[in-house]
């Protein structure tokens, strides 16, 4: 199993409600949200780390530059219009062993992350394992219902009759990637309808349910996360 962090956002409404600091360094106790997914990939014996981070930041360029890991690690320095351009971008990193993929403004308990992985690595006939909760406090969120074998039968862009929401987790088999000439050529864009496309093409994707994914968008979703993490005795 190999792990990728797509770290490529621009972070604009954190920058815009006065974050000064990159998305991907911003602490929360401590901690900034990069090195804190990185600390997980080691810890869950990950072959191998990819990150991607978006030309602009040369911060956390220099600052992944920087890192000393027990495993190899692939800097992908590209600035992509979407997090589905992120990943098709890592593919060839990615393509030859299942992996899975974090968005880099994801918080959630690691103990539920190591769970998480226990299953996603027993499920050898799915081509993927998306992390949900019904913990639904995103703008825009992805929605997903699942049936009783825990598979995703549909998205939706919308709550109404949802429980559950995608949380910016996903287990993946190299598989998914024989789609990115379907993608491209239906000019796909967004990852949510990468997803789409996986279902509409009878890929099959199982949801995993988390009690609380926070994503940190905003200014006020670091002190929800700080809170969340400290009530769960997760400060690192």
């Amino acid at each position: 199993m190999n792990a990728a962090i797509i770290a490529a956002g621009e972070g604009s409404r954190l920058q815009t409600d006065g974050v000064a600091v990159a998305k991907p360094l911003v602490p929360i106790c401590g901690v900034p949200l990069i090195d804190r997914l990185i600390r997980m990939a080691l810890a869950s014996h990950a072959e191998s780390l990819s990150i991607i981070v978006n030309e602009e930041m040369t911060d956390v360029r220099r600052y992944c530059e920087n890192l000393s890991l027990s495993i190899p690690l692939n800097l992908l320095v590209r600035s992509t219009p979407s997090s589905m351009h992120s990943l098709f971008a890592l593919a060839p990193y990615l393509n030859h062993a299942p992996f899975y993929l974090t968005t880099v403004d994801t918080i959630f308990l690691e103990v539920e992350f190591k769970k998480y992985l226990a299953f996603a690595q027993h499920q050898q006939h799915t081509d993927g394992v998306l992390a949900v909760t019904d913990f639904i406090d995103d703008e825009k969120p992805l929605c997903a219902k699942l049936d009783k074998q825990q598979r995703i039968t549909t998205f939706s862009d919308s709550q109404e009759g949802y429980r559950w929401a995608t949380g910016g987790i996903y287990y993946f088999s190299p598989r998914i990637f024989n789609l990115i000439p379907d993608a491209l050529a239906a000019n796909t864009v967004r990852l949510r309808n990468f997803l789409r496309l996986l279902l509409q093409h009878h890929y099959t994707l199982h949801g995993y349910a988390f009690s609380k994914i926070i994503d940190v968008d905003h200014a006020k979703d670091i002190a929800a996360a700080e809170e969340f993490l400290t009530s769960h005795n997760e400060r690192s």
